[in-house]
């Protein structure tokens, strides 16, 4: 179902959950893994915010499912499912415990998913959709949604919708530490610079490899680099393109992903509502100069939404309702403010890149940079004209049309173009309902061109994400979906 024939083998670590038990990583080390993540905690380590992808990469928390290599629902904490009719669909648990001790019960998941619809704002994964459940006894839990919900078990992989103890909620909070179900239990956060994780010795896949996790939170991508070099850390997350060359043989690790570096524009408030201007924009970028120049080679030229590692090399629909680009009378001197963020080292790059393209064409420019948890709210609150994003396009359900619900529908969950377009939510809304792999596939694409036709978003490259990796650790999880990284067999 999902449009993903470009990801299958490109794991080094085996991202799904597995059935083999202790024996699997008998004779491992036993060290504690160093690792250097990118984003810091924004959210208080929230799971149903930007930080749920934390604790998911950490292996802290657990969903009902997961994603297999090909993006297919696997059994998680739920161990098989079964659909009743096209609302109604029941969840039989395995028997797992949460890092508390007490067992996994219908009860306590119903819980964490109620948490998971109330919050506000709603969790990425839901933006679109209605969804109540129940218990049914101990170890079944009945999820209805109000409409058919094709990918429902798909959804519920989502890192977003990761099932807490009870005790983990309080208020309007959410408290992962010692709460979860993953094969390593958080122990302690020092703000947001650094959290210690001991392996969870009852985890119902047998115990991690590892004993543990440190994990820094390095939002400069050269020091990411430097810390790996220096022998600090055993792990550290996106590099930087500039790093490559330096990175001793073995260390380096590619993986093609599913993340587009985008210009969001404004449309909602200040001159990027004119939809001239706005085409301007997406015709004065040079995407090419933008991938072999900032990215050397190390991406694609952007050409939509979704790159080639979501929809493969097929031919995509033409974008619908273009503007014509405003003339250079109309721009001369039109002044725009551009914003980006330095957590992934190459955006300030790109932005520079694309603020000196924009100058040629006539606009005045003006460039902010900084760290993303300190600009986020600002940009979903448009008081940028542009806002240079890296987004993941698969990370909220594994499904493409989840992005386009929730980056670009008028009730999405993070909209930074502020885009509210009859159009396109027409078009999300025909795709939602289809469940054949075919149909959906090209109503997805007919939804990205609906997008792509108000010049709301400028694709510029399609990522390929660089990790680095001690030639002495096993089975890093290279997620193209960058939803894992530590693993139950991630060891050195």
């Amino acid at each position: 179902m999902l449009l993903i024939p470009l990801l299958a083998g490109c794991f080094a670590g085996d991202g799904s959950p597995t059935t083999d038990g202790p024996d699997a990583v008998e004779g491992s080390g036993d060290a504690r893994l160093r690792v250097a993540l990118a984003f810091p905690p924004t959210e208080n380590l929230s799971p149903h915010g930007a930080d749920a992808t934390l604790l998911s990469r950490l292996g802290v928390t657990e969903g009902l499912t997961a994603l297999d290599e090909q993006g297919v629902a696997a059994p998680a904490l739920a161990e098989s499912w079964t659909t009743e009719d096209e609302l109604n669909t029941v969840f039989t648990l395995r028997e797992a415990l949460f890092h508390t001790g007490a067992p996994v019960t219908a009860d306590a998941v119903v819980e964490a998913l109620e948490q998971a619809v109330t919050a506000e704002p709603p969790p990425a994964a839901l933006s679109g959709v209605e969804l109540t459940a129940e218990a049914i006894g101990d170890r079944e839990v009945r999820i209805t949604t109000t409409d058919p919900d094709p990918i429902l078990p798909q959804r519920l992989a989502a890192p977003h919708l990761a099932i807490l103890a009870p005790g983990a909620y309080e208020e309007d909070t959410a408290d992962p530490i010692g709460h979860g179900t993953g094969p390593f239990v958080l122990t302690s956060v020092t703000g947001s610079e650094h959290a210690s994780l001991d392996r969870f010795e009852d985890h119902w896949d047998g115990p991690a490899a590892a004993s543990g996790i440190e994990a820094r939170f390095i939002a400069d991508g050269l020091a990411r680099g430097n810390a790996l070099r220096s022998g600090e850390v055993d792990i550290a997350e996106a590099l930087p393109v500039s790093a490559a060359a330096t990175v001793e043989e073995g260390v380096l690790r590619e993986t093609p992903t599913a993340r587009t570096t985008s210009l969001l524009l404004n449309t909602a408030s200040g001159v990027l509502t004119d939809p001239e201007l706005r085409a301007a924009i997406r015709e004065a970028v040079d995407t090419t100069a933008l991938a072999e120049g900032v990215y050397e080679g190390y991406a694609d030229p952007g050409e939509g939404v979704f790159g080639p590692a979501v929809i493969g090399d097929g031919e995509r629909p033409e974008p619908v309702n273009r503007a014509e680009p405003a003339d250079a009378d109309a721009i001369d001197g039109t002044a725009i403010t551009i914003a980006t963020y330095d957590n992934r080292p190459e955006l300030p790059e790109v932005a520079q890149v694309v603020q000196q393209q924009l100058e040629a064409a006539g606009f005045t420019v003006t460039l902010e940079v900084r760290e993303y948890s300190r600009i986020e709210s600002d940009a979903l609150a448009g008081e940028f004209d542009v806002f240079v994003a890296a987004r993941n396009t698969l990370l909220d359900t594994g499904d493409p049309l989840g992005v386009l619900t929730s980056d670009y529908t008028c009730d999405g969950g993070y909209n930074p173009a502020l885009l509210c377009d009859s159009g396109v939510d027409g078009a999300v809304a025909d795709a939602a309902v289809i469940a054949d792999p075919d149909e959906r596939r090209e109503a997805i694409l007919a939804a990205e061109a609906a997008v792509l036709g108000t010049d709301a978003v400028v694709p510029l490259v399609h990522q390929r994400i660089l990790h680095g990796v001690d030639p002495a650790v096993e089975d890093v999880i290279l997620d193209p979906r960058e939803r894992a990284l530590v693993g139950r067999d991630t060891r050195r």
